[in-house]
């Protein structure tokens, strides 16, 4: 444009002269007075006099003046003694350096308010771009974390499955165990019961062909057939329901994955896990239940039901034949407190602060998952509660959860 003024370079290299006009001259020569305790005089690299007194130059003490690694010129004094001088001319750099700055600063401002309409345009179109490109990435960005988030929860929840179907299919044996007795009864049972029919029939045989009933009837045993029948079909009754309770206990550690809360018994629940585990108990291994007066509470029940499983299980790995396990619930204030104990081999202190860490477990590989505890604590909070843990070696384990009433 014809009407800009001229744009200073800033790859051109500034004079002595030029810089010292822009520093006041009557406060720098009194300032270098002070400092040398004289007459003095500043020269360009050229010899020519800018500041100060006339004085012989074959009297007068020269130091150079450096900017940028460069002399630009020289203070010469003659009484001054050399620190005096080194003094001074630190001043002067120090104020050159400032000058020079400024004058840069002056330019740039001048430089960018003379700028070509164009050229602006032109940056603030590129601009424009890299910020259209900055969030395109941004936006890509959040996308991929948003999907590794999403990869990261189902992996957890599939984690958090495998140890609850790791739980179920330790039960299995114990399970099965239970309900065998019972069934194993029932069809001996049954089978006397066929027995019996037979007897029924061969008594029917002799009633239509004529025989006489009574001498039948004494032959057959059929006074003890009938009151023998009895019991048998009230124990084959008692049996089955003792089936009947075990799947039912079963049956509420398969609702861990439903997500609706409903009012629940935790007393009732603590009973069921301990009856599942009942299958598992070494020999001599008891289970003693204190279950205080606790209100029902509105939660998850199959989730705690599988934290309850979770901490009996290790508390039956941690007890020796003879040992005890002890399950604990009272209500203090506006909480309910379960206690889970044992007098079992206890857990380190090294390694009791990471016992809820996930992976962390102190069996041998392939003996655990390392997320049982896990598991708990993250239940527990799900349910605005506590779960701490107290151990010693030797002498057993106590974890004790606190959920809200």
């Amino acid at each position: 444009m014809s009407d800009h003024l001229p744009v200073p370079s800033f790859d051109r290299e500034m004079g002595f002269a030029e810089l010292l006009a822009d520093i006041p001259r009557e406060r720098l020569q009194k300032a270098l007075v002070l400092l040398l305790g004289g007459a003095f005089r500043l020269v360009d690299a050229t010899g020519n006099v800018l500041i100060g007194a006339s004085i012989a130059s074959e009297q007068a003490r020269r130091m150079p003046v450096v900017l940028e690694l460069e002399p630009v010129g020289y203070l010469e004094c003659v009484n001054a003694d050399e620190s005096r001088m080194q003094s001074a001319v630190a001043l002067l750099e120090l104020l050159l350096r400032g000058a020079a700055r400024y004058k840069m600063a002056s330019g740039l401002h001048i430089e960018s308010v003379q700028a070509d309409y164009e050229t602006l345009k032109r940056k603030h179109a590129a601009l424009e771009e890299s910020e259209a490109r900055f969030k395109t990435l941004s936006e890509q960005l959040e996308v991929r974390v948003q999907e590794q988030v999403r990869a990261l929860e189902e992996s957890s929840r599939q984690l958090y499955q495998a140890e609850k179907m790791a739980s179920v299919g330790r039960l299995a044996a114990g399970v099965a165990h239970e309900i065998n007795n019972p069934i194993g009864f029932v069809r001996s049972n049954l089978s006397t019961a066929q027995a019996y029919l037979e007897k029924f029939a061969s008594l029917d045989e002799a009633i239509s062909s004529g025989q006489p009933l009574a001498q039948r009837w004494k032959e057959l045993n059929m006074g003890f057939v009938l009151e023998d029948f009895d019991d048998l079909l009230k124990e084959s009754i008692s049996g089955i329901d003792r089936v009947a309770r075990i799947v039912a206990d079963l049956k509420g550690f398969s609702n861990v994955d439903r997500g609706e809360e409903e009012m629940a018994d935790l007393n009732e629940s603590l009973r069921q896990a301990c009856q599942a585990i009942a299958g598992h108990l070494p020999q001599g291994v008891e289970v003693v239940q204190e279950l205080g007066d606790i209100p029902r509470v509105l939660c998850l029940p199959g989730y705690l039901n599988q934290a309850f499983l979770n901490l009996l299980e290790n508390a039956l790995q941690a007890v020796s034949a003879g040992g005890e396990i002890k399950v604990k619930t009272v209500r203090e204030g506006d909480e309910i407190v379960i206690a889970i104990s044992d007098n079992g081999c206890g857990i380190p202190e090294d390694v009791l602060q990471q016992v809820f860490e996930p992976f962390f477990t102190t069996k041998d590989v392939g003996l655990g998952t390392g997320l049982g505890l896990t598991v708990v604590r993250d239940i527990v909070r799900v349910h605005g509660g506590k779960v701490s843990i107290e151990s010693l070696p030797d002498a057993g384990t106590t974890v004790t959860i606190r959920l809200p009433v």
